[in-house]
């Protein structure tokens, strides 16, 4: 498969000063399901923001299908169309992505933004509502949403526009189980059909339900491994180190023991 997204020695820092990335490189293949994992505060979101064209680099580059994505190129109408068209970001937080006066609303926005006739923007529309079971909320304003309900809308914002990856930051974060169950199943769905899937969590058992590609990002802001979810999951070591699992200690009377813990699926004695 052919890289869809690629990162080379990318670096950033808030303000000058805060560091939130260091020489992180990184090959998204086409089609794949990819996971940037680590603590909070290590940089997911920052390099996930980065892959949409969000904010920039401080240095380092960034590719899409070959082509650099950057200020510049993003200035070029033609360039800002095709990416804009093709890569999809779902916020971790429903409320920062949605504005519109009701869900239907919000549905079209994206593709009349892109261009695309009233007519074929409205038949997207009823397809995603449809596809997200969401035909009782298309007349109500976010306002009057749960949280799960908003993230529902929020990813179908995107889909209208029907990108080819899909970047999701912290996709399950507040949600309850059975919306968390839909999203995997959506996702999973979603790569089926042909769309490179690129999420950013803390989630462990988020990354073993998807079976993804990974990459961990340690506390330092750095790459420290990445191989395939099966492979970062048995590494103890490894999720140690980057404060993803950590021990607890016991007193059973005289007796202490410790274990490892994931405040996910991960524990084991």
């Amino acid at each position: 498969m052919e890289n869809i997204i690629s990162v080379e020695n990318i670096s950033y820092s808030y303000h000058g000063r805060i560091k939130a990335l260091l020489n992180v490189s990184l090959d998204i293949k086409e089609g794949e399901r990819f996971a940037v994992i680590g603590a909070n505060g290590s940089g997911k979101s920052t390099l996930l923001q980065i892959m949409n064209g969000l904010i920039y680099p401080s240095s380092g580059q960034v590719f899409f299908r070959g082509d650099e994505v950057s200020e510049k190129t993003l200035n070029d109408k033609l360039f800002l169309k095709c990416f804009r068209e093709s890569v999809g970001y779902v916020f971790q937080d429903p409320d920062v992505q949605l504005f519109c006066p009701n869900v239907l609303d919000e549905l079209l926005y994206g593709p009349l933004q892109l261009g695309i006739s009233e007519g074929e923007a409205l038949d997207r529309a009823q397809e995603v509502i449809k596809m997200l079971n969401i035909e009782n909320l298309k007349d109500r304003p976010s306002y009057m949403l749960s949280g799960g309900e908003k993230k529902r809308v929020a990813i179908g914002s995107v889909l209208t526009m029907n990108p080819d990856v899909l970047l999701f930051d912290e996709p399950t974060n507040g949600l309850d189980p059975r919306t968390q169950c839909f999203l995997v199943e959506l996702m999973l769905e979603l790569n089926d059909a042909g769309k490179t899937i690129v999420i950013a969590t803390h989630d462990l058992s988020l990354i073993d339900e998807l079976h993804c590609h990974v990459a961990v990002l340690s506390e330092e802001h750095r790459v420290e491994k990445t191989g395939e979810a099966d492979e970062i999951l048995k590494d103890e070591e490894l999720l140690l180190k980057v404060n993803l699992i950590h021990e607890h200690m016991h007193c059973h009377g005289d007796m202490a023991h410790r274990h490892l813990h994931s405040h996910y699926f991960f524990h084991k004695h």
